[in-house]
Parts: structure tokens; C-alpha cells; sequence
């Protein structure tokens, strides 16, 4: 079996370490744009031509389901991907978790990047499936960014601008970014404290490997043998993990398959 996902950069990592646990035997193929990052300024246009590329290159492996491990990519390029790809290749987009979210009850925050805050695409997850939640539209400003150069100092003030934007009666915060989701603990631990509800943190990680899984009708074994290989493209070029991707649990987790490419 192989699974190949895509990004601009280190934000596939989450749904890549979910796609690993999920199926340690599992050969896995990263197709990474480090000539174009980040894709978030880009017009729609000029993403999708470069998610495109992207793809076209982790298909030339031969993967059975590409994940688009990026909220903004799959926003902007998700349909032309599934009219160049499928039904050959099913490509699973990854949408914020809005809708488990309300369904607690809210209140709810959404941390996202400024870009998709207060997007057309953001406030329609929100009326389709929050209607009658009070949510909370949280943008984060530089934490995309730092998250992606492990700059521990930019994460650090990065959260904390966030978290001064969230109500303390919130009690689930939606990750609406795959890059957030590398740094959870932080969040969560920022978002602590006297007179805060108790917090729960949703991504979309594991459910976006799920459904890759159940799109090509394999299930779970997280007890396989952890022989699946990884094999890292760069903008088309076969590489190794950048060197930032080892400062994440996830990222050391496929640290040993995949060798990473120190600054």
C-alpha cells in the first residue's frame, strides 16, 4: 500500500503521522513545494497551478490515494486536482473541523490563518454546520510560519497574541490550519488558566487518514510492522525532510525512514 500527501511545506506531518500509525506497513510519498512557500499569499490561481505540479509529481509514484494536507490547497485546488486525478487517484482535501466542534455545543473558536479568516469558504463551514453556535473567528497571525521554521520564540508570541483573542468561555478551538496541529500541546497549555473553560483542542489529522484508508477500502492495522518507506519530493525533486520537520514528534516519527535535510 502507498499513500502520498501533499503541502507546501512541514504541515502534511500531522495527517502524514496519522496516516503512520494508522498503517505502519504503509509506503508513503511527500510531495513538498519548498520553490513555491508559502501558498498562503498566492492567488487562487497560481496556487492550484502550483498544487498541480505538486501532485502530478507524487502521482508519478503511483500512490493508491493522494491527501491534500492543507486547508488552503484544498480550498483553492481540491476540484481541479479531482478532475486531473480521479477516479484513478482519490484525492481526500482537508476541511476544519467545524462540524464536530458545534456539535458540542460551542461556544467554539477557529484558529486560522489570517487569510482564511473571514473567508467566504470559513464563514460557509461555519453557517452550514455551527448555525446557532457561538463561534469565534481566531486569525493567527506569523504561527503558520514560525511553526514551519521551528522558530520556538515566534511560536511563543504567536500563540499568545491568539489565545488574547479567545474568549475564556470557549470551549472547544477548531485547528484550521495542518500546521497548528504540530504544536497542540502549546495551545492547549496557552489557553489554560483562572476563569477558562475546560478546552478541547479538534484537528483534522486523524480523520482526513481515516477516510484516506476507507477511500481505498484498506483498513487500520496499527500493530503492522513498521516497514512502510518514505520518500520526500521537493517542488519535484527527490529529497529528504527539512531539517525543522525534526523538531516535532511527528516529524521524528518518520525521522528514521526519512533522513532529514538539515539547513
Amino acid at each position: 500500500m502507498k499513500i502520498a500527501l501533499m503541502d507546501s511545506g512541514i504541515g502534511l506531518l500531522a495527517a502524514t503521522a496519522a496516516v503512520r500509525r494508522l498503517r505502519p506497513d504503509a509506503d508513503l510519498v511527500l510531495s513538498l513545494d519548498p520553490d513555491g512557500m508559502p501558498w498562503g499569499p498566492r492567488t487562487p490561481e497560481d496556487l492550484t497551478r502550483r498544487a498541480v505540479d505538486v501532485a502530478r509529481a507524487a502521482a508519478a509514484h503511483r500512490p493508491e490515494a493522494l491527501i491534500v494536507g492543507c486547508n488552503t490547497a484544498t480550498v483553492h485546488a481540491l476540484p481541479t486536482l479531482r478532475d486531473l486525478l480521479e477516479p484513478g487517484l482519490p484525492v481526500i482535501g482537508t476541511v476544519p473541523a467545524i462540524k464536530p466542534a458545534a456539535a458540542s455545543g460551542g461556544p467554539v473558536a477557529i484558529w486560522a490563518t489570517p487569510a482564511t479568516t473571514g473567508s467566504p469558504y470559513q464563514r460557509g463551514l461555519i453557517g452550514d454546520f455551527a448555525d446557532g453556535v457561538t463561534v469565534t473567528e481566531v486569525p493567527c497571525w506569523g504561527l503558520a510560519e514560525a511553526v514551519e521554521h521551528a522558530d520556538e520564540t515566534a511560536i511563543d508570541a504567536a500563540i499568545a497574541s491568539a489565545a488574547a483573542l479567545t474568549p475564556r468561555e470557549v470551549r472547544t478551538v477548531v485547528l484550521g490550519c495542518t500546521h497548528y496541529e504540530l504544536v497542540a500541546d502549546r495551545i492547549r497549555a496557552a489557553l489554560r488558566g483562572p476563569g477558562r473553560a475546560p478546552l478541547a483542542l479538534l484537528g483534522s489529522a486523524g480523520a482526513v487518514a481515516a477516510q484516506a484508508l476507507r477511500r481505498i477500502g484498506a483498513g487500520p492495522a496499527p500493530g503492522a510492522a513498521p516497514t512502510g518507506s518514505v520518500t520526500v519530493l521537493l517542488s519535484g525533486r527527490t529529497g529528504a525532510l527539512p531539517g525543522p520537520a525534526l523538531a516535532y514528534e511527528e516529524g521524528r516519527l518518520l525521522g528514521a525512514a526519512a533522513p532529514a535535510r538539515l539547513p
